[in-house]
């Protein structure tokens, strides 16, 4: 197999993480995860991570927070979810750092974009932590932008979920599977992909999104290799 890529950027929720779980942190996903970017990197694919952090905190949920706070916390889930993954994939053998949007010296390098591309030529992964460091922003938009500062060709969106669909194919039976969508529907038909700041920057500076489900093994290598699988969005 060969890869359709040179440099991809990851972006895997908080909630596929904690796998069947629900909450927290699931070990067996990780090194699940884990050993799919071990593959993909062994094929001389360069990798960014980004993760989400709702398998911690889910700021839109509480009501009474004042919303830049809640999304704050959430910033600060995504940082215990980056540090897991990293030692999940250092486990394996890959060489890793972790770089937040949010200062925090003990535990990561600050983000600063010519040295991530520094650690991805060099073989490395790196794991964004911290969302964007902002409030009010997803860490989808954190995906989106970092993926644009740094070149990538692709976002791999990761989710418990194998691909877009009209509505939630858990709740509502007759939802219709997509296999190819543009930005622009993205948005005209509000589907919960991604959010809409997100889909815009990536339409914008034309990056392509690969939506698929992480649980079945070898799919991040399927999606880095082209083939078929989830949805892709162009």
């Amino acid at each position: 197999m060969e890869s359709k890529y040179k440099r991809v950027l990851l972006k895997i929720s908080g909630e596929a993480l904690a796998g069947e779980d629900k909450f927290g942190l699931n070990e067996e996903m990780l090194k699940k995860v884990a050993l799919q970017i071990k593959e993909v990197r062994d094929m001389g694919v360069q990798v960014a991570v980004v993760v989400g952090g709702g398998n911690f905190w889910r700021g839109r949920t509480s009501k009474n927070m004042d919303r830049a706070t809640a999304d704050y916390i959430g910033m600060l889930a995504t940082v215990m979810n980056a540090m897991a993954m990293q030692d999940a994939c250092e486990a394996e053998g890959i060489p890793t750092r972790v770089q937040t949007a949010i200062e925090m010296r003990e535990v990561a390098e600050p983000y600063v974009r010519r040295k991530a591309m520094s650690h991805l030529e060099k073989g490395r992964v790196v794991i964004f932590g911290a969302g964007t460091g902002n409030p009010f922003f997803s860490t989808d938009t954190t995906a989106a932008l970092r993926a644009a500062e740094i070149d990538a060709e692709v976002i791999l969106l990761a989710k418990k979920v194998d691909a877009v669909y009209s509505a939630d194919p858990e709740v509502d039976p007759k939802a219709v599977k997509y296999d190819e969508l543009t930005h622009q529907e993205i948005l005209e038909k509000g589907l919960g992909v991604m959010d809409s700041t997100a889909a815009s920057l990536c339409r914008d500076n034309h990056i392509d999104i690969h939506v698929f489900g992480i649980a079945q093994e070898g799919n991040v290598m399927r999606a880095v290799c082209g083939e078929k699988i989830g949805t892709i969005i162009k």
